[in-house]
């Protein structure tokens, strides 16, 4: 699977796209280009364009290798529910769904891949993830978020773009701020709550609030580490979800660099419930 392979399924690559297939692929970002008669239209929704992208990983090369034609993949969980990241994730959602499930480990990264469309010689993202917009400016003059990453009204154009996506069991809310500003929050928004607590943050947030005994807590790393927390975002939904928490309160980090994917799943998994501190 390369660049030369997407050729047939599409009616055009602009010399932009293909410097981004040459910079990034194979690699976590995603490129939609106008289909050909070959895509189905189930393939893309019925939208005119179709979401290419080449994996790193060694085991997805070499099914894509094998099965020798283009495989189109969905993700591996029902729709709106958190994503799944290891081989066990896959199974809790799609047990009675599916035949078999490949294992190859945990993901790497832990949130999905950047997806872009191309006008040009101008980017636009349509859905934060692995690749960040700083990585694209370095290759493409012109990056841009999508309206619809910023409009709730603006119909999105990439999957897992819906005004609430990714969502656990329990509500939840988001936290930015010190490791102090956050503690204290969790406090004041757990105070009136009965039943366990499902809190996912930082070391340093961990040791101030761990005296609590309804808190059940997945520490992600330490303060501010985005690629931890993304790492960790959704398994520690799952896990709340196996714990049947009743309210979720999770540490956000900075909307910069790759932390604008984290907050991005963070947003559509609470709904918008975010407080900054």
């Amino acid at each position: 699977p390369n660049s030369e392979s997407i050729k047939p399924l599409v009616t055009e690559v602009s010399n932009t796209a293909q410097l981004l297939m040459d910079t990034f692929w194979p690699g976590p970002l995603t490129i939609t280009l106008p289909k050909s008669d070959l895509v189905p239209d189930r393939a893309t929704g019925g939208l005119p364009r179709v979401a290419l992208r080449c994996p790193d990983h060694e085991l997805c090369r070499v099914l894509l290798e094998r099965a020798g034609v283009p495989i189109a993949a969905p993700s591996a969980n029902i729709s709106g529910r958190p994503s799944p990241t290891t081989a066990q994730d896959v199974y809790h959602d799609m047990k009675d769904r599916i035949s078999y499930i490949l294992d190859a480990g945990s993901c790497t990264i832990g949130v999905e891949s950047t997806v872009v469309e191309v006008h040009d010689d101008k980017v636009i993202i349509l859905r934060p993830g692995g690749i960040t917009k700083a990585q694209l400016e370095d290759v493409v003059s012109t990056v841009e978020y999508d309206t619809a990453l910023v409009n709730a009204t603006t119909k999105p154009k990439a999957p897992g773009m819906k005004y609430t996506h990714y969502a656990p069991d329990a509500p939840m809310t988001v936290v930015v701020g010190s490791p102090e500003d956050v503690a204290s929050t969790f406090k004041e928004l757990s105070a009136e709550v009965e039943g366990p607590i499902g809190c996912l943050v930082s070391h340093e947030t961990y040791n101030l609030i761990k005296g609590d005994t309804r808190f059940i807590c997945h520490c992600f790393g330490h303060h501010s580490d985005a690629l931890s927390l993304g790492h960790d975002f959704y398994k520690s939904l799952l896990h709340f979800n196996e714990n049947h928490v009743t309210l979720i309160l999770a540490e956000g980090v900075d909307d910069d660099g790759f932390g604008v994917a984290i907050m991005n799943r963070m947003e559509k998994a609470s709904s918008h419930h975010i407080i900054y501190k």
